[in-house]
């Protein structure tokens, strides 16, 4: 293993001591793939796996960051060290975060505890960038006790949280039609908690039921899924909600669980990242290769099915 430049080692350093400078600039270093941040990884990955890691995902517009904020409130009354990592989609123009999610946790700017970044998913499909848990990672490494991880979710597509978390909370909305399609069998198998946001609603007794009633139908665990009300905005269910997340977290630590989940997520991570970088390689190579682009035209003009032209392009290359 080659050694950390000496401007690396000394940002680990730094970042291992729970500096924010140190942190936000390792995270940059990660997101944009650059080769002294996967080195810092490298660096700091023995001392993490300390951090509690708990994903939010749902539709857009029920109040997740709100959530999260409330919950960061929570957990700093208890003296515990919070970090949030919100992924956005990307903007189309920038490629950047698009909703900017930190503009509803401006609360919590200040406060030396708490450390909260957004990170642009760059298109992937389920809403994460594949540079989510190394960030997550290096939140761990930083001594954060709890890391939040935020995601826009809108279908059956959107469940990669479940690879980057402990717990997974999935917030939901009365009289939002979006809400209908997180009780898709697909998202309803996903969730250790359910949260019920602006329970001030007159349709969120009828929400509960109709929850219940799909939940009813998956199989039996261990852990019962809890449905939390909660209105973010003025505080109420949060204390409950924390409780819940509490619970799961010694549910599945005294089960042997957490490590199953855990040896499960870095082994779909290890190959996110790895299929990645054989589409780049395989891009790369074939870009100005006019033997590959005869096959492409081959496709296109009907001659070669695409799967036979991709097994033909893997055989090539590998």
């Amino acid at each position: 293993m080659p050694p950390l430049p000496s401007t690396a080692a000394e940002l680990a350093e730094r970042l291992l001591a729970g500096e924010k400078r140190a942190l936000a600039r390792a995270i940059s270093l990660v997101e944009n793939d650059d080769p002294e941040g996967w080195a810092l990884v490298r660096e700091i990955y023995p001392k993490t796996g300390r951090a509690t890691m708990a994903g939010f995902t749902g539709p857009p517009g029920v109040g997740k960051s709100t959530l999260i904020g409330a919950l960061v409130k929570n957990a700093r009354e208890r003296d515990r060290e919070v970090a949030v990592l919100s992924i956005d989609p990307s903007s189309p123009f920038t490629k950047g975060a698009l909703l900017g999610d930190r503009i509803r946790l401006t609360d919590h700017f200040l406060d030396p505890g708490v450390f909260i970044r957004s990170m642009a998913s760059r298109g992937s499909l389920g809403g994460l960038s594949e540079a989510t848990l190394q960030a997550a990672l290096l939140m761990d490494a930083s001594g954060k006790d709890d890391v939040f991880l935020e995601t826009v979710g809108v279908g059956q597509a959107e469940v990669d949280i479940i690879d980057h978390a402990d717990t997974v909370v999935l917030v939901l909305m009365p009289g939002s039609g979006d809400s209908i399609q997180a009780l898709k069998a697909g998202v309803m198998e996903i969730p250790d908690v359910i949260v019920v946001n602006k329970a001030d609603h007159p349709l969120t007794d009828t929400m509960i039921r109709e929850i219940r009633g799909v939940l009813s139908l998956g199989p039996s665990t261990s852990w019962r899924v809890p449905i939390v009300r909660t209105e973010a905005a003025r505080g109420v269910g949060v204390d409950e909600l924390a409780e819940k997340l509490r619970e799961h977290r010694e549910h599945i630590e005294a089960e042997g669980t957490l490590q199953e989940r855990r040896r499960r997520n870095l082994v779909n991570e290890v190959m996110q990242l790895a299929t990645v970088r054989l589409r780049r390689r395989l891009e790369a190579s074939i870009r100005e290769d006019e033997s590959v682009k005869e096959l492409f035209e081959q496709v296109v003009e009907r001659r070669l099915d695409p799967a036979s032209a991709a097994a033909q392009l893997l055989e090539r290359e590998l």
